[in-house]
């Protein structure tokens, strides 16, 4: 029962979109796929809006609506980033239902987004899902040929 106490509580980042999972090195982009952002994994999307994978507070919108960040309740910081290149969209393709400052539950939609919009108009629709302060976590990836928008579990995040 005491040991319960001290093992080290994790954090489950489910899938906030349905898709395929590939690994970051797997992304076209050296930003994602050299992690200079973080840890994390990608989805190549199906359909869907796209949820929070963890419960949190928005702490980031882009301007373009492309990409949206969530501080969990243990500090970590959860990057969801819709497509490669997509900031030059200008925001078209996205409708974004929340605000920074609000606090979201896992599964709440986030953004609803024009994925035949995407397809056609961005250099991909990967979806990178980053930890952006991971250097003080530990993470683990989780990989599945195809994941469930909220059922799902790509990473499990404990403190180090």
């Amino acid at each position: 029962m005491l040991s319960n106490l001290f093992k080290k509580r994790s954090l489950e980042v489910l899938a906030p979109i349905n898709g395929e999972i590939i690994p970051l090195g797997e992304v076209p982009d050296p930003v994602f796929s050299q992690k200079m952002m973080g840890e994390g994994v990608a989805i190549i999307p199906t359909n869907g809006s796209v949820h929070a994978p963890v419960e949190g507070e928005i702490v980031l919108i882009s301007d373009t609506k492309h990409a949206i960040g969530i501080r969990t309740t243990d500090g970590s910081e959860i990057l969801i980033h819709i497509g490669l290149e997509t900031v030059s969209l200008g925001g078209k393709g996205f409708t974004v239902l929340v605000s920074a400052g609000d606090k979201v539950s896992t599964g709440q939609v986030l953004i609803e987004v024009d994925w035949e919009y995407i397809r056609e108009n961005a250099k991909n629709i990967v979806t990178p899902i980053i930890v952006t302060n991971s250097a003080d976590k530990d993470i683990q990836c989780h990989y599945s040929k195809s994941c469930i928008q909220d059922k799902t579990i790509l990473m499990t995040i404990s403190a180090k």
